[in-house]
């Protein structure tokens, strides 16, 4: 079933949980994605992002929506980082959910660009998800961030969601974009997490889920966090097994490429959902 965020993460922010949002840039992530998450009876929402729609096309829109529809999972379908000129393409063409990324700009410009794009979307239904603070960036990411983490606050959080009506909110609280570099030790500010949901109603996003410890992640839903964007760790692993398949010079169809790399891909995507605490939700919602 076809849901918006706002949908979605209600029930995960009620029976804390958080709901993983899996990047797909193609239908084999797409499918494993789809399969891994019905079989465990987890909601989903799938993440595209701006680059990744623009090498697919609209087509492979259609292709999500359809699963989407036939599934009897929630599912949600996101656009993710993302500015005004993609999201006015993202609510035209059928995502049910859009993330304006102004984070890089003053508190006052990410606010009122954030609202714009609210006053647009919420009319025909689609979801609006908002960043505040930061997130890292790791070598060779292509998903933005900055050098220097800039972490959210608890008061900015309050006045920011007030000022925008935005229905989620990505804090930053120590996570970056991308596969850690293996001198790189993210520490999460779980306080700061559980003051910023103390004071702020609306689900909570935690983007740059890659890498970080499971205790930590684990830790940070049970802290209030409801959506945890992960890309990275799914996609290394589909490619690194690939990559093995490719040293065997006689294959060359795609139903030979591919399976390997989507077993690998599908046991990554099932840690990540019981260690979202995501399996078994289905029974939360009323499909």
């Amino acid at each position: 079933m076809l849901m918006n965020m706002k949908e979605l993460l209600k029930v995960a922010n009620e029976q804390n949980f958080a709901v993983p949002a899996f990047n797909i840039g193609t239908g084999q992530i797409l499918n494993g994605v789809m399969d891994t998450c019905e079989r465990l009876k987890a909601p989903v929402i799938l993440a595209i992002h701006p680059l990744e729609l623009e090498f697919q096309g609209d087509s492979f829109l259609r292709m999500c929506i359809d699963r989407a529809q036939n599934s009897p999972l929630p599912v949600c379908i996101h656009l993710d980082h993302s500015d005004l000129a993609p999201i006015m393409r993202a609510i035209r063409t059928g995502f049910t959910s859009v993330m304006i990324d102004a984070s890089h700009m003053s508190f006052e410009d990410n606010a009122a660009i954030t609202r714009k794009v609210c006053e647009l979307a919420h009319p025909l239904g689609v979801s609006v998800e908002a960043e505040l603070g930061t997130i890292g960036t790791t070598d060779g990411d292509t998903e933005g961030g900055t050098d220097e983490i800039i972490y959210t606050q608890p008061e900015d959080a309050v006045r920011f969601a007030a000022e925008t009506g935005c229905d989620t909110l990505a804090i930053a609280i120590g996570t970056a974009h991308g596969i850690y570099a293996p001198n790189m030790k993210p520490e999460l500010k779980q306080d700061l997490l559980s003051e910023i949901k103390s004071k702020v109603s609306i689900p909570l996003v935690l983007h740059g889920g890659s890498g970080n410890a499971d205790e930590e992640i684990a830790e940070a839903v049970k802290r209030g966090i409801n959506k945890i964007n992960i890309s990275s760790d799914i996609k290394d692993a589909f490619y690194q097994q690939l990559r093995i398949t490719l040293k065997d010079k006689k294959v060359r169809e795609p139903f030979e490429l591919y399976p390997a790399s989507v077993e690998a891909m599908n046991e990554v995507i099932e840690h990540k959902v019981k260690l979202f605490n995501d399996d078994d939700k289905v029974k939360y919602y009323i499909l």
